[in-house]
């Protein structure tokens, strides 16, 4: 197992390459956190993850025999575009298997980066499954995501960073995939400082780390696709999961509707972008499931940043939905002429801005004499929704919120 002497020696490895990322105060969200929060920023890589400090290290602690023979992968996107720019600044063939549903813009970014993409299976553990047969098949070296010592000890440096930038640390919240990031945190933290409580947060979709310490031993679960899939991982690793074992005190899911929600609250909030991964943190904090009182100092990891813009617009419409901020209603009465405009004048009467409205007649559920009025509010949250919904139903109208 990789020692916080191993995590220290990671980072005089890595000090000439990569930069030490900012460690920000959260301001702005003292209604919903009682704690002094900070923000670790690992989305402001290169490559836009933590993921470069394990690939590079594993790289350099290679010798020149294996280097000569190349190196490959199984990656969703991140460890991907790691290991691609690192080996091509150090001469080193790569290769990566990528699921066929990576985003776009990860994959592109690993060709950019200088290694040969493989596209196989709709999951992550089927890239594996492939770049074990590659390996074997090309006589190359494997580098895996985090189950590896090196890998392990290289991402434990965003610890050693966090130690020097916060005074100290009560809680430390961390996402959860396959297991390395939180491992070497905790490995570090734990030993640097003792009494600190480290959580980790993993997907909904694919709480691996969960259903292992439930059983007592390392188990495989079935994911489902989900915005996080930098941490859909079905299986943690066989280095990780002991000391996920031993240094981890809680861990927590979250589910794809509160990971917008953070999306969204960063974006707004922090002026900062996170992928679905990258905000699972952020995410098990505003949702209220990881416990903390006043004063206390707690720091999460934005571990990624890479999120496709094509599907930012929605995954920012599902955090405004699950906000409460986008509403859509199904508004039903007689029809008579003026209904339209006594809906509308009520929605506007209480501060809503009307994004889409529908009037149907012929195609809805409805009784002759009814018409169905569909709309779509940008409203303040769920009290307001429930004080138009409340007036509509004062003038005779029969309301169905369909968020």
């Amino acid at each position: 197992m990789p020692t916080i002497a191993d995590i220290r020696a990671a980072r005089e490895r890595i000090a000439g390459t990569l930069p030490v990322t900012p460690c920000r105060q959260a301001l702005g969200y003292g209604n919903l956190v009682p704690a002094r929060l900070f923000l670790k920023l690992e989305n402001l890589q290169r490559t836009g993850s933590f993921k470069e400090r394990g690939a590079l290290n594993r790289l350099l602690t290679m010798e020149e025999a294996s280097r000569r023979r190349g190196v490959i992968t199984a990656s969703a996107g991140n460890h991907a575009q790691a290991l691609a720019l690192h080996a091509s600044n150090l001469g080193i063939a790569s290769t990566v298997v990528m699921p066929e549903n990576t985003p776009l813009i990860k994959v592109t970014n690993t060709r950019r980066y200088g290694a040969t993409v493989v596209l196989h299976g709709a999951t992550f553990d089927d890239a594996v499954d492939h770049a074990h047969q590659l390996r074997k098949e090309r006589d190359l070296v494997l580098v895996p995501a985090f189950n590896d010592e090196a890998v392990i000890a290289g991402q434990g440096t965003v610890a050693l960073e966090l130690a020097e930038q916060i005074d100290r640390i009560d809680t430390m919240v961390v996402p959860i995939g396959g297991g390395g990031l939180i491992s070497g945190i905790a490995l570090a933290l734990k030993e640097l400082m003792p009494d600190i409580r480290v959580v980790g947060v993993e997907a909904e979709a694919a709480p691996s780390a969960h259903a292992s310490r439930e059983a007592g031993e390392i188990v495989t679960v079935t994911s489902r696709d989900t915005i996080a899939d930098g941490i859909a991982v079905k299986r943690v690793g066989e280095l990780t999961f002991p000391l996920i074992e031993r240094l981890v005190d809680d861990l927590v899911k979250v589910d794809d509707a509160e990971i917008a929600t953070a999306i969204l609250r960063l974006l707004e909030n922090q002026k900062t972008l996170t992928e679905g991964a990258g905000a699972a943190g952020m995410a098990a904090i505003l949702a209220g499931k990881v416990p903390m009182v006043e004063g206390e100092t707690v720091a999460v990891v934005l571990c990624g940043g890479n999120i496709d813009i094509n599907i930012l617009a929605r995954i920012i419409d599902r955090g405004l939905v699950s906000d409460g901020r986008v509403a859509r209603l199904k508004v039903r009465g007689q029809d008579r002429p003026g209904l339209l405009a006594e809906v509308t004048a009520t929605v506007a009467e209480h501060g809503a801005n009307v994004l889409e409205i529908t009037h149907a007649r012929e195609f809805a559920d409805i009784s002759v004499g009814e018409v169905e009025v569909l709309l779509t509010l940008e409203t303040r949250g769920e009290n307001h929704i429930a004080e138009i919904i409340g007036a509509l139903v004062d003038e005779g109208d029969r309301v169905q919120s369909l968020s």
